[in-house]
């Protein structure tokens, strides 16, 4: 695979010596992370693996899943398959909540099994940050396997120069499920104030198939999402913003929404699922002209989510809700002494509370509970010469998890999440950077207090005729006395940037970096299977297998490497995984390690208006899996994409744009998911703004 990476640079360079050179040379506009770092970063001084995609490279994408947004980055992987109420993410091995997913600042902590977490359509999306590995210094329990940070537009993403108002209007549509997905936004800036307004949603006609030409049952999945916002500037040095949202989906879901498994609508589990969540952000910035050590964000966040499941065969109506608060103000500040020193420094709360209800009456598999976590963290850049940092970064958390049911026991603790590097600039285009960091993540309120059934095996008949059937079941067994996940994490990777490379006006940029994750008490899900020499008296037991957590060691470790290369009318990039774990107490393997995959975009633009591209995706054998799992098969899928802007007439501030996904129509799984993935799909859209 590495080979490929160098291949393809070279490829790219060839690419970029065949076409004819710019007049002028460019300088590389710099590339920022913000929000998942709490401070604003070149990423060349930038001491961890980051990716960013922002403004008309997600728009290209023409996403209907986040999996098909940032999916294809290095180290992340979007589980869940074409059903978009499943998708969570998955970044190096860890999995859902162990990557924290903050929109516009605020968590989203949701957890749920099969019932997913990305609750806000790809659409409203202006740009996401992903940062691979502990983050538990800045970010606190549940960044043991990274950070998603997620911004939505604002009226300057949208606004032309010259404009106070305006309008966008977009249609997609998406043949395989019959996928239509209009949206429309107004938003204006007055100076001192400015707003944004947006609606949009998807309906899929039909099941989606896969590269068998089968339906990929229950994947017709409809969705509704609104976006308030609204920005007021008193001064030049001070911003106040609030943020509003709501999101609703629907469709028919079977228990384990991964898999083709129970979709019998007699004899198996199906639901009407219903999600609604509504959001909101209120914030406000301060950074005086005149002080280099005041630079304030302050957060007050909520979000409130409803789940409402209807089973199909017995009429059973289960409701979940999950409610968040929480605020955290951050400084930044700059100053000297006797090297400079840029210090990020802050405090956060949140609690979350769970109450889950079954025709009305208490339900067991979400029992009411409760979680409040305190943080207060550090972190200290320090300039020990022009081109060597030095970070360290200091964190402390205290979390309590309150459960009602007086059968099961209350948990609380304490963790020091500690972070040191470094950043080496040996000249202005590379950097060297490297950390050793803690991270943890505190158990959730399903993994430690579940009970009662998790899913039926079927009826058996257990005396002479006549007798009734028993239900065999699966049930949770509650363990509470879960461990927190504590991981060790080392990390060493390198950067290259330059302008004028192989020519003038052309930029590339490159990226790769090793890791190893020494796991502590790693949070196992275990599923048992039937065990018939349990119906012994009583003889109408139906517990015939258990699901329950348990803690055990782990070991991760993995390589990537990105590159991205843009000569005018040539562009491409390669992006490649590598990752292994294993249990290190059993033995085993764990069953959320990533295929080995490479992909490899090329584009061309034979005028500013015109860009046509394709994309590559090769994805190995998985075989190192759990005692008794199933493996992942390789794959290779083929994207083609283009688009048309006009740059004059009646049509020239909109966007035409037209893809195929999976040219070959190949019938594929992306592992762990079990769930096929979309056969050949004809994607076209066409944004107008006013």
């Amino acid at each position: 695979m590495q080979k490929c990476v160098l291949g393809g640079v070279a490829m790219l360079a060839a690419c970029a010596n065949s076409v004819q050179a710019q007049e002028e040379p460019v300088d590389l506009p710099p590339l920022i992370l913000g929000t998942a770092l709490r401070d604003d970063r070149d990423i060349l001084d930038t001491p961890v693996a980051a990716s960013v995609i922002d403004g008309e490279e997600l728009e290209e994408r023409q996403a209907d899943t986040y999996e098909e947004l940032i999916g294809d980055l290095p180290g992340v992987l979007i589980e869940g398959g074409p059903r978009g109420v499943a998708q969570e993410p998955n970044i190096r091995g860890f999995q859902d909540e162990q990557v924290v997913l903050r929109l516009d600042g605020g968590r989203l902590n949701f957890n749920r099994a099969h019932s997913g977490r990305f609750f806000f359509d790809p659409d409203i999306v202006q740009r996401v940050e992903v940062v691979r590995g502990g983050g538990s210094t800045l970010f606190g329990s549940g960044a043991i396997g990274g950070v998603i940070a997620v911004e939505t537009k604002d009226a300057s993403d949208l606004l032309r120069p010259g404009q106070t108002t305006g309008a966008r209007l977009r249609f997609g549509y998406t043949d395989n499920g019959e996928i239509y997905s209009p949206s429309a936004t107004i938003f204006g800036d007055f100076g001192a104030f400015d707003y944004l307004a947006f609606l949009g949603g998807r309906e899929a006609g039909d099941d989606q198939d896969d590269g068998n030409g089968n339906d990929i049952l229950r994947s017709e999945v409809d969705s509704i999402n609104g976006l308030l916002k609204f920005g007021f500037e008193p001064t030049d040095d001070q911003r106040f913003e609030l943020n509003l949202s709501y999101f609703e989906d629907e469709g028919r879901i079977p228990p384990n929404a991964n898999t083709t498994a129970n979709l019998d609508p007699v004899d198996g589990n199906d639901s009407d699922r219903s999600s609604e969540i509504f959001t909101y952000r209120l914030s406000w910035d301060w950074n005086p002209d005149n002080s280099n050590l005041v630079d304030l964000s302050v957060l007050v966040f909520g979000n409130t989510l409803e789940i409402t499941d209807d089973r199909i065969r017995d009429g059973r109506a289960d409701v979940t809700e999950y409610d968040t608060i929480g605020f955290e103000v951050v400084n930044r500040s700059r100053f000297d002494m006797g090297v400079p020193i840029d210090l990020v420094f802050g405090i956060e709360a949140f609690r979350d509370e769970q109450t889950g209800t079954r025709s009305g009456g208490p339900r067991t598999q979400f029992p009411d509970a409760e979680a409040t976590t305190y943080g207060v963290f550090a972190e200290a850049t320090f300039g020990v010469t022009d081109r060597l940092d030095l970070i360290a970064g200091l964190r402390f958390d205290s979390y309590d998890r309150d459960v009602d049911d007086p059968t099961l026991a209350d948990v609380d603790d304490d963790f020091f999440s500690p972070r040191i590097g470094f950043s080496f600039r040996p000249n202005d285009n590379w950097q060297i950077f490297g950390n050793v960091a803690r991270a943890f993540r505190a158990p959730t309120l399903t993994e430690l207090y579940n009970d009662g059934v998790h899913f039926p095996f079927g009826t058996v008949v257990l005396g002479p005729p006549g007798t009734p059937p028993t239900e065999i079941t699966n049930n949770f067994v509650p363990t509470p006395d879960l461990e927190p996940e504590e991981s060790t994490q080392i990390e060493i990777g390198a950067r290259f940037e330059r302008a004028n490379m192989f020519r003038p006006g052309d930029t590339l940029r490159f990226s790769a970096n090793a890791y190893y994750a020494d796991v502590e008490n790693f949070i196992d899900t275990v599923v048992t299977g039937p065990d018939f020499s349990r119906l012994g008296p009583p003889l109408f037991t139906t517990a015939l297998g258990d699901t329950f957590q348990r803690n055990v060691d782990a070991e991760l470790y993995g390589f990537e490497a990105e590159v991205d290369y843009d000569a005018g009318n040539w562009f491409g990039g390669l992006a490649l995984t590598l990752a292994e774990g294993n249990s290190k107490e059993e033995g085993d393997e764990l069953g959320s390690i990533p295929q080995p995959r490479l992909t490899a975009t090329l584009g061309y633009r034979p005028t500013s208006e015109w860009t046509v591209g394709g994309r590559v995706t090769f994805a190995g054998d998985q075989n190192d899996v759990p005692s008794g799992g199933r493996a992942g098969e390789s794959y290779t899928v083929v994207d083609l994409f283009g688009s048309y802007a006009p740059s004059q007439g009646p049509l020239q501030n909109a966007v035409f744009r037209a893809g195929i996904d999976n040219v070959f129509d190949e019938q594929y799984t992306i592992f762990p998911n079990e769930l096929p993935q979309p056969g050949r799909s004809f994607k076209v859209s066409a944004t107008f703004e006013f």
